[in-house]
Protein backbone atom coordinates (compact mmCIF):
# COMPACT_ATOMS: atom_id res chain seq x y z
CA UNK A 1 0.00 0.00 0.00
CA UNK A 2 1.14 3.55 -0.72
CA UNK A 3 -0.39 6.13 1.60
CA UNK A 4 0.23 9.89 1.58
CA UNK A 5 -1.03 12.29 4.24
CA UNK A 6 -1.69 15.99 3.70
CA UNK A 7 -1.44 17.61 7.11
CA UNK A 8 0.91 16.73 9.97
CA UNK A 9 -1.15 18.11 12.83
CA UNK A 10 -2.73 16.05 15.57
CA UNK A 11 -4.81 13.76 13.35
CA UNK A 12 -2.37 13.56 10.45
CA UNK A 13 0.59 12.65 12.66
CA UNK A 14 -1.42 10.15 14.71
CA UNK A 15 -2.65 8.31 11.62
CA UNK A 16 0.82 8.48 10.04
CA UNK A 17 2.23 6.66 13.06
CA UNK A 18 -0.33 3.88 12.60
CA UNK A 19 0.51 3.40 8.91
CA UNK A 20 4.23 3.57 9.74
CA UNK A 21 3.81 0.78 12.30
CA UNK A 22 2.15 -1.35 9.61
CA UNK A 23 4.84 -0.64 6.98
CA UNK A 24 7.51 2.07 7.39
CA UNK A 25 7.94 2.23 3.61
CA UNK A 26 4.28 2.89 2.79
CA UNK A 27 3.81 6.33 4.30
CA UNK A 28 4.81 9.88 3.40
CA UNK A 29 3.61 13.42 4.03
CA UNK A 30 2.62 15.86 1.30
CA UNK A 31 3.74 19.42 1.96
CA UNK A 32 5.20 22.48 0.28
CA UNK A 33 7.08 25.61 1.16
CA UNK A 34 7.83 26.40 4.79
CA UNK A 35 5.73 23.50 6.06
CA UNK A 36 7.76 21.01 4.01
CA UNK A 37 11.04 22.50 5.22
CA UNK A 38 9.93 22.30 8.84
CA UNK A 39 8.78 18.69 8.55
CA UNK A 40 12.03 17.67 6.85
CA UNK A 41 14.04 19.36 9.59
CA UNK A 42 12.01 18.32 12.63
CA UNK A 43 9.93 15.29 11.65
CA UNK A 44 7.05 14.48 13.97
CA UNK A 45 6.95 13.02 17.46
CA UNK A 46 4.00 10.79 18.28
CA UNK A 47 3.57 9.37 21.78
CA UNK A 48 7.21 10.26 22.53
CA UNK A 49 8.57 8.42 19.46
CA UNK A 50 10.37 10.33 16.72
CA UNK A 51 9.22 9.55 13.17
CA UNK A 52 11.36 10.50 10.17
CA UNK A 53 8.57 10.17 7.62
CA UNK A 54 9.49 11.17 4.05
CA UNK A 55 8.12 14.40 2.62
CA UNK A 56 7.04 14.81 -0.99
CA UNK A 57 6.44 18.21 -2.58
CA UNK A 58 4.89 19.35 -5.86
CA UNK A 59 8.46 19.71 -7.16
CA UNK A 60 8.77 15.91 -6.89
CA UNK A 61 6.25 15.31 -9.69
CA UNK A 62 7.50 12.41 -11.78
CA UNK A 63 9.81 11.15 -9.04
CA UNK A 64 7.19 9.72 -6.67
CA UNK A 65 4.53 7.09 -7.38
CA UNK A 66 0.81 7.84 -7.15
CA UNK A 67 -0.69 7.00 -3.78
CA UNK A 68 -3.32 4.32 -3.29
CA UNK A 69 -4.80 6.49 -0.53
CA UNK A 70 -4.38 10.19 0.23
CA UNK A 71 -5.60 11.13 3.69
CA UNK A 72 -6.34 14.85 4.09
CA UNK A 73 -6.11 16.14 7.67
CA UNK A 74 -5.80 19.92 7.48
CA UNK A 75 -7.56 22.79 9.16
CA UNK A 76 -10.25 24.15 6.85
CA UNK A 77 -8.56 27.51 6.36
CA UNK A 78 -5.51 25.77 4.83
CA UNK A 79 -7.33 23.45 2.42
CA UNK A 80 -7.94 25.69 -0.60
CA UNK A 81 -4.27 26.64 -0.86
CA UNK A 82 -3.08 23.05 -0.37
CA UNK A 83 -5.36 21.22 -2.83
CA UNK A 84 -2.95 21.73 -5.78
CA UNK A 85 -0.17 20.11 -3.70
CA UNK A 86 -1.91 16.74 -4.09
CA UNK A 87 -1.66 16.63 -7.87
CA UNK A 88 1.72 14.86 -8.04
CA UNK A 89 0.41 11.97 -5.92
CA UNK A 90 -2.98 11.50 -7.63
CA UNK A 91 -3.06 8.67 -10.14
CA UNK A 92 -5.73 6.72 -11.98
CA UNK A 93 -6.63 4.57 -8.95
CA UNK A 94 -5.95 7.04 -6.12
CA UNK A 95 -8.64 7.51 -3.48
CA UNK A 96 -8.80 10.70 -1.40
CA UNK A 97 -10.19 10.49 2.12
CA UNK A 98 -10.71 13.67 4.15
CA UNK A 99 -10.94 13.47 7.96
CA UNK A 100 -11.36 17.22 8.16
CA UNK A 101 -14.10 18.89 10.17
CA UNK A 102 -17.17 20.39 8.58
CA UNK A 103 -19.24 19.62 5.49
CA UNK A 104 -17.18 21.36 2.81
CA UNK A 105 -13.87 19.53 2.30
CA UNK A 106 -15.21 16.72 0.13
CA UNK A 107 -16.94 19.05 -2.38
CA UNK A 108 -13.80 21.21 -2.54
CA UNK A 109 -11.57 18.19 -3.25
CA UNK A 110 -14.04 16.72 -5.73
CA UNK A 111 -14.24 19.98 -7.66
CA UNK A 112 -10.55 19.54 -8.55
CA UNK A 113 -10.03 15.76 -8.61
CA UNK A 114 -13.54 14.38 -9.23
CA UNK A 115 -16.07 12.51 -7.10
CA UNK A 116 -14.74 9.22 -8.45
CA UNK A 117 -11.65 9.78 -6.29
CA UNK A 118 -13.17 11.40 -3.19
CA UNK A 119 -14.53 9.22 -0.37
CA UNK A 120 -16.71 10.54 2.47
CA UNK A 121 -15.16 10.12 5.92
CA UNK A 122 -15.35 11.43 9.48
CA UNK A 123 -13.06 10.70 12.41
CA UNK A 124 -14.78 10.19 15.76
CA UNK A 125 -13.30 9.45 19.17
CA UNK A 126 -9.59 10.04 18.50
CA UNK A 127 -8.13 12.10 21.32
CA UNK A 128 -4.95 13.40 19.68
CA UNK A 129 -3.29 16.49 21.20
CA UNK A 130 -0.57 18.51 19.47
CA UNK A 131 2.07 20.69 21.11
CA UNK A 132 4.58 22.00 18.57
CA UNK A 133 5.63 18.97 16.52
CA UNK A 134 4.74 16.53 19.32
CA UNK A 135 1.44 14.64 19.26
CA UNK A 136 -0.02 12.35 21.90
CA UNK A 137 -3.08 10.13 21.71
CA UNK A 138 -4.48 7.23 23.72
CA UNK A 139 -7.63 6.41 21.69
CA UNK A 140 -7.46 5.83 17.93
CA UNK A 141 -11.23 6.25 17.69
CA UNK A 142 -13.09 5.22 14.54
CA UNK A 143 -13.08 6.46 10.96
CA UNK A 144 -16.56 6.30 9.45
CA UNK A 145 -16.01 5.88 5.72
CA UNK A 146 -18.21 5.27 2.71
CA UNK A 147 -20.03 6.46 -0.35
CA UNK A 148 -23.15 8.56 0.16
CA UNK A 149 -25.24 5.36 0.03
CA UNK A 150 -23.61 2.12 1.17
CA UNK A 151 -26.58 -0.20 0.80
CA UNK A 152 -24.41 -2.05 -1.71
CA UNK A 153 -20.72 -1.74 -0.87
CA UNK A 154 -18.54 -0.48 -3.73
CA UNK A 155 -15.12 -1.87 -4.62
CA UNK A 156 -13.43 1.40 -3.72
CA UNK A 157 -14.87 1.42 -0.21
CA UNK A 158 -13.72 -2.18 0.27
CA UNK A 159 -10.25 -1.01 -0.78
CA UNK A 160 -10.22 1.77 1.83
CA UNK A 161 -11.43 -0.66 4.49
CA UNK A 162 -8.55 -3.00 3.65
CA UNK A 163 -5.98 -0.20 3.92
CA UNK A 164 -7.35 0.91 7.29
CA UNK A 165 -7.34 -2.69 8.52
CA UNK A 166 -3.64 -2.99 7.65
CA UNK A 167 -2.91 0.06 9.79
CA UNK A 168 -5.17 -1.24 12.59
CA UNK A 169 -7.33 1.87 12.38
CA UNK A 170 -10.92 0.99 13.37
CA UNK A 171 -13.56 1.84 10.78
CA UNK A 172 -17.28 1.62 10.23
CA UNK A 173 -19.31 2.04 7.04
CA UNK A 174 -22.86 3.22 7.77
CA UNK A 175 -25.60 2.69 5.23
CA UNK A 176 -26.33 6.45 5.09
CA UNK A 177 -23.01 8.29 5.09
CA UNK A 178 -24.51 11.75 4.59
CA UNK A 179 -26.45 11.38 7.83
CA UNK A 180 -23.20 10.37 9.55
CA UNK A 181 -21.42 13.44 8.15
CA UNK A 182 -24.14 15.63 9.67
CA UNK A 183 -23.92 13.74 12.97
CA UNK A 184 -20.21 14.60 13.21
CA UNK A 185 -21.00 18.19 12.20
CA UNK A 186 -23.53 18.33 15.05
CA UNK A 187 -20.88 17.06 17.47
CA UNK A 188 -18.34 19.66 16.36
CA UNK A 189 -20.83 22.52 16.47
CA UNK A 190 -21.71 21.47 20.02
CA UNK A 191 -18.62 20.41 21.92
CA UNK A 192 -15.87 22.09 19.90
CA UNK A 193 -17.42 25.52 20.25
CA UNK A 194 -18.66 25.11 23.81
CA UNK A 195 -15.26 23.83 24.92
CA UNK A 196 -13.55 26.80 23.31
CA UNK A 197 -15.77 29.33 25.07
CA UNK A 198 -15.61 27.54 28.44
CA UNK A 199 -11.90 26.60 28.07
CA UNK A 200 -13.07 23.15 29.19
CA UNK A 201 -11.62 19.68 28.49
CA UNK A 202 -13.78 16.61 27.87
CA UNK A 203 -14.07 15.86 31.58
CA UNK A 204 -16.17 18.99 32.15
CA UNK A 205 -18.69 17.82 29.55
CA UNK A 206 -18.74 14.36 31.08
CA UNK A 207 -19.77 15.71 34.48
CA UNK A 208 -21.27 19.22 34.28
CA UNK A 209 -24.95 19.56 33.39
CA UNK A 210 -24.36 23.25 32.67
CA UNK A 211 -21.60 22.57 30.13
CA UNK A 212 -23.78 19.86 28.62
CA UNK A 213 -26.69 22.31 28.33
CA UNK A 214 -24.59 24.76 26.27
CA UNK A 215 -23.33 21.95 24.05
CA UNK A 216 -26.77 20.44 23.53
CA UNK A 217 -28.56 23.69 22.68
CA UNK A 218 -26.03 24.31 19.89
CA UNK A 219 -26.55 20.73 18.70
CA UNK A 220 -30.34 21.12 18.61
CA UNK A 221 -29.98 24.00 16.19
CA UNK A 222 -28.02 21.64 13.91
CA UNK A 223 -30.82 19.06 14.15
CA UNK A 224 -33.38 21.66 13.06
CA UNK A 225 -31.28 22.72 10.07
CA UNK A 226 -30.44 19.10 9.17
CA UNK A 227 -34.11 18.19 9.03
CA UNK A 228 -34.71 21.13 6.68
CA UNK A 229 -31.90 19.67 4.54
CA UNK A 230 -33.76 16.32 4.50
CA UNK A 231 -31.18 14.70 6.81
CA UNK A 232 -32.68 12.49 9.51
CA UNK A 233 -31.03 13.72 12.70
CA UNK A 234 -32.95 13.65 15.98
CA UNK A 235 -32.70 13.96 19.74
CA UNK A 236 -31.42 10.38 20.02
CA UNK A 237 -28.29 11.44 18.13
CA UNK A 238 -27.37 13.74 21.01
CA UNK A 239 -27.90 10.86 23.43
CA UNK A 240 -25.72 8.59 21.28
CA UNK A 241 -22.90 11.15 21.34
CA UNK A 242 -22.45 10.63 25.09
CA UNK A 243 -21.48 7.00 24.40
CA UNK A 244 -18.42 8.34 22.56
CA UNK A 245 -17.80 11.34 24.84
CA UNK A 246 -17.58 9.18 27.95
CA UNK A 247 -14.76 7.10 26.43
CA UNK A 248 -12.50 10.15 25.98
CA UNK A 249 -9.78 11.07 28.46
CA UNK A 250 -11.17 13.67 30.90
CA UNK A 251 -8.13 15.89 30.35
CA UNK A 252 -8.37 15.62 26.56
CA UNK A 253 -9.23 18.72 24.56
CA UNK A 254 -11.15 19.43 21.38
CA UNK A 255 -9.25 20.72 18.36
CA UNK A 256 -10.88 24.15 18.75
CA UNK A 257 -9.84 24.45 22.38
CA UNK A 258 -6.29 23.52 21.35
CA UNK A 259 -6.42 26.27 18.71
CA UNK A 260 -7.67 28.85 21.23
CA UNK A 261 -4.93 27.96 23.73
CA UNK A 262 -2.26 28.09 21.01
CA UNK A 263 -3.67 31.38 19.68
CA UNK A 264 -4.31 29.86 16.26
CA UNK A 265 -7.21 30.73 13.97
CA UNK A 266 -10.14 28.41 14.73
CA UNK A 267 -12.64 26.68 12.44
CA UNK A 268 -15.60 28.64 13.84
CA UNK A 269 -16.56 29.81 10.35
CA UNK A 270 -17.32 26.25 9.22
CA UNK A 271 -19.24 25.53 12.43
CA UNK A 272 -21.23 28.52 13.72
CA UNK A 273 -20.63 30.47 10.51
CA UNK A 274 -22.02 27.61 8.44
CA UNK A 275 -24.97 27.29 10.81
CA UNK A 276 -25.87 30.98 10.47
CA UNK A 277 -25.80 30.69 6.67
CA UNK A 278 -27.93 27.53 6.63
CA UNK A 279 -30.30 28.96 9.22
CA UNK A 280 -30.84 32.06 7.11
CA UNK A 281 -31.37 29.90 4.02
CA UNK A 282 -34.10 27.87 5.72
CA UNK A 283 -35.48 30.70 7.90
CA UNK A 284 -34.50 28.81 11.09
CA UNK A 285 -33.25 30.85 14.08
CA UNK A 286 -29.73 29.94 15.28
CA UNK A 287 -29.17 32.29 18.26
CA UNK A 288 -26.88 29.94 20.20
CA UNK A 289 -24.52 29.56 17.28
CA UNK A 290 -24.63 33.30 16.64
CA UNK A 291 -23.52 33.93 20.23
CA UNK A 292 -20.79 31.27 20.01
CA UNK A 293 -19.52 32.76 16.75
CA UNK A 294 -19.07 36.21 18.25
CA UNK A 295 -17.54 34.87 21.48
CA UNK A 296 -14.96 32.78 19.64
CA UNK A 297 -14.12 35.66 17.29
CA UNK A 298 -13.28 37.71 20.39
CA UNK A 299 -10.81 35.01 21.46
CA UNK A 300 -9.29 34.95 17.97
CA UNK A 301 -8.72 38.70 18.19
CA UNK A 302 -6.65 38.11 21.34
Amino acid sequence: MIVAILGAGALGAAYASKFYAADPNCISFIASGERAARLKAEGVIVNSQQYAIPITTPDDAGDTPPADLILVALKHQHLAGAIPDLAHRVGENTLILSVMNGLDSEPMLAEVYGWDKVVYAVAVGIDALRTGNAVTFTHTGTIFVGDADNTHLSARIKCVQTLLDRAQIPWQTPADMIRNMWWKFMINVGINQASAVLRAPYGVFQTSEHAQAIMETAMREVIAVAQAEQVNLGEEDITNWYTVLNTLHPEGKTSMLQDIEARRTTEVDIFAGKMLALGAQHNIPTPVNETLLHAIKVFEQG
